[in-house]
Order: C-alpha cells, then sequence, then structure tokens
C-alpha cells in the first residue's frame, strides 16, 4: 500500500521504463512490509466491499459451523483492492495457516506439491496471479481441489511410476486480474467467485483515517478527502499518499495534515486533481493531437514511449473510468472530458469540442 522509493513491479512493468509513477496499483517487495502493518486483520475491519465482505461472512460462518473447510474461493479484479488482504483474514477467522504463493513462481508440478504436502487440514493456499499458472500445474490442481489427492510420477520411461498422495482438506485462494484467461475447468473449481471493485471516495476516506491512525500521523478531514479523490479507486495507491504526505508534514514540522499540505505533497508528486500522473496526459496529449482520429495502441505506445502492456493494464483502466477516452473498434479517442483534463494542454482540439 504504502510507497517506497521504487514502485514499478517487474512483471507488471514488462518495458523496464525508468519513470516514477506514483498511482500504479501495484506493489514491490519493498512496499510489502509497509502494506502488512496497514492491513486489516479481521473480517470486521475490512473497509468496502460490502457485498463480497458479507458474502464471505456468511460462507465462514456455515464453514465454521459444519466444521468443515472453507470451499474453494477465486477472487478476481484490479490490483491494490484488497485480494491478498483478504485471504490473510480468511486464514485468521478460520485459525489455520496460510500458505501464499504465485502463478509465476509454479512452474513445475514438483513445485506445487511441495506446497501441497505441507498444508494441515483447513489451511488456506493463497495463489496470487492465478491466471498465470502453468498447464501442466494446472492439471495437478484439479484433483487437489476436488478430491484432496495428486498422483505423484516418480521416474521415467520404463521405470515410472506414479504415487498417489492424499492431502488434507485445504481452502485454496486464487486472486487474479484477467480472469478471462483462466481456463473453464479451472474456474468451474472454485465454489466461490467474488469480483472487487474501485473503491468510492468516501470508503477511501475511512481507510485513510484507519492508516492515519497506524501512522500516527494527524489527518484533516479535508486532506483525507483531497488523497482519497486522486487515488483511483485503490487503497494501495491511498496509503502510499497518506505516506508520501506524512513524509512531507515531518520535514515542514507540521503536527496536522491539512488540506493545503496534502495538495501540495500530492503537487510535488505530479498527481493532479484528476489523479493523473505526467504519463496519462501524455497519453491525452496523444489522442488530442490526433483531432478525433482513432488512435490504435501501438502508436500510443510509441508516442509516449511506453509498452502496450504497461498502458493497456496499468493507465488506460483509469482514463476509461474517468470517461477521459474511449476505445472503438479503430482505435483510442479522447473525450470531451478527456480534452477538460488536459486544461490547456488539449488546445489543439478546441475546435472538435465546440458547441
Amino acid at each position: 500500500m504504502p510507497a517506497s522509493d521504487a514502485v514499478y513491479n517487474p512483471d507488471a512493468f514488462r518495458s523496464g521504463g525508468g519513470e516514477k509513477s506514483w498511482t500504479t496499483p501495484f506493489s514491490t517487495p519493498r512496499e510489502g512490509e509497509y502494506e502488512n502493518a496497514l492491513r486489516p486483520r479481521v473480517l470486521a475491519e475490512f473497509v468496502g466491499q460490502a457485498r463480497s465482505v458479507d458474502n464471505l461472512r456468511i460462507a465462514l460462518q456455515a464453514a465454521k459451523g459444519r466444521g468443515e473447510p472453507l470451499d474453494h474461493l477465486l477472487l478476481c479484479g484490479p490490483p491494490g483492492l484488497g485480494k491478498t488482504s483478504l485471504a490473510r483474514i480468511l486464514a485468521g477467522e478460520l485459525g489455520t495457516q496460510l500458505h501464499a504463493t504465485s502463478g509465476p513462481a509454479l512452474e513445475r508440478p514438483r513445485d506445487l506439491i511441495g506446497i501441497l504436502t505441507q498444508i494441515q487440514r483447513g489451511d488456506v493456499l493463497f495463489l496470487d496471479e492465478v491466471h498465470r499458472i502453468p498447464a501442466p500445474v494446472e492439471e495437478y490442481l484439479y484433483t487437489a481441489m476436488e478430491d484432496f489427492s495428486v498422483d505423484f510420477t516418480l521416474d521415467q520411461g520404463p521405470n515410472a511410476r506414479i504415487l498417489p498422495l492424499s492431502l488434507a482438506p485445504f481452502t485454496l485462494v486464487g486472486a487474479t486480474t484477467r480472469e478471462g484467461l483462466l481456463s473453464a475447468p479451472f474456474r468451474a473449481r472454485f465454489g466461490l467467485l467474488e469480483r472487487l471493485e474501485p473503491y468510492p471516495d468516501a470508503d477511501l476516506i475511512r481507510i485513510l483515517e484507519r492508516a492515519a491512525k497506524i501512522l500516527a500521523c494527524e489527518l484533516a478531514p479535508s486532506a483525507a478527502e483531497v488523497i482519497a479523490a486522486r487515488s483511483r479507486g485503490t487503497p494501495r495507491v491511498a496509503n502510499r499518499f497518506l505516506r508520501r504526505v506524512r513524509d512531507l508534514a515531518q520535514v515542514q514540522g507540521i503536527a496536522r495534515i491539512e488540506r493545503a499540505l496534502a495538495e501540495d505533497a500530492l503537487a510535488r508528486l505530479g498527481v493532479d486533481v484528476h489523479g493523473l500522473e505526467e504519463l496519462d496526459r501524455r497519453i491525452l496529449r496523444t489522442l488530442a493531437n490526433a483531432r478525433g482520429r482513432p488512435l490504435g495502441l501501438k502508436t500510443i505506445a510509441a508516442a509516449v514511449g511506453e509498452s502496450e502492456d504497461t498502458i493497456e493494464e496499468v493507465y488506460e483502466p483509469h482514463l476509461l473510468r474517468c470517461g477521459f477516452l474511449e476505445r472503438t473498434a479503430k482505435g483510442r479517442t479522447l473525450t470531451r472530458s478527456g480534452h477538460g483534463a488536459l486544461g490547456a494542454g488539449g488546445k489543439a482540439t478546441d475546435s472538435l469540442y465546440a458547441d
């Protein structure tokens, strides 16, 4: 959640660009230690996602009442919305151990089997980026999820033997930002499916108020509103901003974070009132210069000097949610709202949006 000096995730930012991004929802290993301190510990502390939290509360109570492991759970949604936090909370509520890994880390079936054989009854296995699990590993998960057993092959060729391994009943919690990449058989084996949505400002304000208490800094309500409005609906980004605002308050010897200080700190980070950074504005300016002509993703990527994947997965979702650009069959186009968000930078398209 909170910021660190480096905010690029190597898997998310495959282009290797060196420009710092404060609004990316992806976390880095260095950020993890800050995130853990701010994560909610129990379901009652989890702010937002009311429907999903209520469904999980019912499932937890039912499973504990029957003395059974919780059904397998698939959490979908953009990064930074609390999927990892929910997995930790579920393990804590069940009173069991959490085993965490990620799809890319499971290169071979034996990597998965090594984890499964350590699981005790009722434990939670959390698989982040579950859509990136290799197909051979995914096939082993089928029987593990349904029958709590796997067939482990020993040796190769004519000396090959199949060793059936029984597993303790467990709960698999998969997290994905790309639900469409999951195979149908794999997806069907999850008994629970919850989709997390970007948070409204009111929920982000509550998250910031809780984080401010943990960080021992006094946050004015107006300052919390400013930070929440520019956080792209993502708690991780909001807490990242809070740490940077706290840094500025500490350096300037200010005890209480007020609205003006929050605005000053975010302006220093290059984040405007819409939560846009320089790369967001470069994307919009590129579309503005096209004067209404749709541009393809490759053209935009070449113009702004960033990879297509990074633009599509990191920057474009927020611009679409804000209504600043549109996707058409021919490419991306700038909207009237996008023109307004550019301010003086959008003068080239004034004639296109004149009444």
